[in-house]
């Protein structure tokens, strides 16, 4: 039986977490793998990073920071992926490798990839392409259904709560939208299972072609439900029957520090190219964040029973975010700052005040205010 694992997306974070945790478990004598990446739009012609995933050497992932109060600073050459393939350029071949091969797939397409697609994005007969992921990715399971008809885990890298069903009723719309016969939809409940994830960790660099820079902290936590498995064995992952406490753990304590310091960065028209390790070298902004974690966000895991983790996991981003080794740009961080505020900021004020904290977070309601797109934040 093959162990193919397909990963949808080229991304330098799936490279230095899925397919470094693979490599790992391979070394260590599992039977997983080998994984193939797949580009998802675009031709293969225009990216010599789909050409360099073939490369037998692998490729290099940095592991730079601080883990257990120890310095960090290896090389590993990842040797998991063994062919990169363009969707444009080898629809056919993939077909084939989706339907009959593969055990896993994996997707990092961004949280706009699949919630929403356009309706007349179709497949068919006529050999057509579809052209957004999840279009793609329905065609393909209709390939599976009608080739093998054999169960597939499909775990989705997204970072949106809920990613694995998400996911699982687009592709079903899709299927709907496209005429495809009732008894795929009866196949895809009682065969394919769609996981619910939580990914984490900061990838803070690109090495050309491919390659990245990447600090020690990783988890992967998967959802415990029927049919899922996971891909292989590695400390980093986890299967859980809760993804939430993560989701908040992360969401509200590392995602919220960066978006305060993004916030902060924008409005006090800081130095354009200012790492998180740089605006904290000054001591001012550092007591300002340690203040707004001790007063505003601790009392609101601690009403909602998570004092102790929060705490820890207060100390732990400290440490990530002072990384003497990771330049990772606020730039970077302000993007689509508005909807991060939204999910960030306004959902953890919703939250904690669902569960009656203490605390008033004046200043985490500050910057709520400024944004209108947190009206709708849950």
């Amino acid at each position: 039986m093959s162990s193919r694992i397909i990963q949808f997306g080229t991304s330098r974070f799936l490279q230095a977490h899925a397919a470094f945790f693979v490599h790992e478990a391979r070394q260590s004598g599992q039977d997983v793998g080998p994984i193939t990446v797949v580009q998802i739009s675009g031709s293969s012609n225009r990216s010599g990073r789909v050409g360099a995933f073939g490369n037998p050497e692998g490729y290099p992932v940095i592991i730079r920071g601080m883990s257990n109060g120890q310095a960090v600073d290896r090389t590993v050459r990842v040797t998991s992926v063994d062919r990169g393939m363009s969707a444009l350029d080898h629809w056919e071949e993939l077909s084939q490798l989706f339907a009959e091969d593969a055990e896993f797939i994996i997707s990092n397409t961004g949280e706009t990839g699949y919630k929403t697609w356009p309706d007349e994005d179709g497949f068919g007969e006529d050999g057509r392409i579809p052209r957004s992921f999840p279009a793609k990715l329905a065609a393909l399971l209709v390939k599976r259904w009608q080739a093998s008809g054999r169960p597939l885990v499909i775990l989705p890298c997204e970072l949106m709560t809920g990613n694995g069903r998400v996911l699982k009723q687009t592709v079903v719309d899709c299927a709907k939208q496209n005429g495809v016969a009732p008894d795929f939809l009866a196949w895809l409940d009682d065969n394919v299972a769609f996981a619910e994830t939580l990914v984490d960790r900061i990838v803070s660099e690109p090495i050309e072609p491919i390659g990245a820079v990447a600090e020690p902290y990783a988890l992967w936590a998967i959802k415990r439900a029927p049919g899922v498995r996971l891909p292989c064995t590695h400390e980093s992952i986890i299967l859980t029957e809760d993804l939430e406490p993560y989701e908040r753990l992360k969401l509200h304590i590392l995602n919220l520090g960066h978006t305060f310091l993004a916030e902060t960065w924008q409005r006090e028209a800081r130095p354009s190219d200012e790492t998180v390790r740089a605006i904290l070298a000054d001591a001012g902004i550092r007591a300002r964040l340690d203040a707004l974690y001790r007063n505003e966000v601790l009392p609101g895991f601690v009403a909602n029973g998570m004092g102790d983790e929060a705490t820890s996991y207060v100390t732990t981003t400290f440490d990530r975010f002072l990384n003497p080794f990771l330049d990772h740009r606020i730039a970077d961080i302000a993007q689509h700052h508005p909807e991060k505020v939204a999910r960030r900021i306004q959902a953890f004020l919703n939250w904690a005040e669902k569960a009656g904290s203490v605390s008033e977070a004046p200043i985490l309601r500050q910057i709520a205010a400024r944004y209108p797109l947190n009206e709708t934040a849950s």
